[in-house]
């Protein structure tokens, strides 16, 4: 696999001793944050780029908002595999979440589930295309954060499982508008399928860990958190938010956590499942 540049600046990284005591908790804090920035970079310039935009982008411009989101977005990508600050199973991953993505923007919004308000050129029915660079930024992340932090597993679940599991979560994103939402039992059956595995994650040159369920709900907080920011900034609207912005509800958290564990499976196809050495 051809790494990114990155790789040599976090082997040094790592290869520093700052000393022990409070010198060494500081510096692993701070490499902590350096490496989630990193992992979340795609996401983050797309959140940049909403808030700019919704805040300074003229309105006479030639070239609508959402047009210009998405064509900064690739940009964006491009530029990434072009300077390696991303490797090209990273953007694979990437591929296959637009795709899953725009999928199911395509169907939320013909039954109303969510709307964008802005006009735009290259979108496909209701959806404007910029909207499936927000989901990959998801899988981005999941699968720099894989790497970067050298993830390893104990008591993980028969991949079967997990494979279905994903699958059961998908499909009730749509059924539930006709038949009864499942959306409990999919928790029950999460909750059940890895209330034992752990998450063992190298920051520094030990690997530490917290149970996984927790690390999806850690995750899923932040893309809620992400999303307040983003319906802010008018990339789309939720029934309610269209007269006036207001916070997302707080029950969207489980959306987002239901989706967490598709994203990881997604990604557990291009990364290994490994046992602490």
């Amino acid at each position: 696999m051809a790494h990114s540049r990155f790789a040599a600046v976090r082997r040094r990284l790592e290869a520093f001793d700052p000393g022990a005591g409070w010198r060494l908790w500081l510096y692993e804090f701070l490499l902590f944050g350096f490496k989630q920035a990193w992992a979340c970079l795609f996401g983050a310039l797309l959140l940049v780029l909403l808030l700019a935009t919704h805040l300074f982008y003229p309105e006479d411009a030639p070239l609508h908002r959402y047009d210009f989101l998405t064509l900064t977005a690739l940009a964006i990508q491009i530029a990434m595999l072009a300077f390696r600050l991303e490797t090209w199973e990273e953007a694979k991953v990437i591929l296959v979440f637009h795709v899953v993505g725009t999928v199911m923007e395509l169907f939320k919004t013909s039954v109303g589930s969510w709307t964008y308000p802005e006009a735009s050129v290259l979108h496909i029915g209701a959806v404007p295309l910029f909207s499936g660079f927000m989901y990959a930024s998801v899988g981005s992340y999941i699968a720099r954060a894989w790497r970067i932090f050298d993830f390893r597993f104990t008591h993980y679940p028969a991949r079967w499982a997990t494979w279905a599991l994903a699958a059961a979560i998908y499909v009730n994103f749509f059924a539930h508008h006709w038949l009864p939402d499942i959306r409990l039992a999919l928790f029950a059956a999460t909750a059940l399928l890895f209330w034992r595995t752990r998450i063992h994650f190298r920051n520094w040159r030990r690997h530490r860990w917290m149970p996984l369920l927790l690390g999806f709900g850690l995750v899923a907080l932040f893309i809620w958190l992400a999303e307040n920011i983003a319906t802010f900034a008018n990339a789309w609207n939720y029934p309610g938010q269209e007269s006036g912005w207001q916070m997302v509800g707080a029950a969207k958290l489980g959306s987002w956590y239901l989706l967490m564990l598709i994203s990881f499976v997604l990604v557990s196809l291009v990364s290994p499942i490994r046992r602490p050495d």
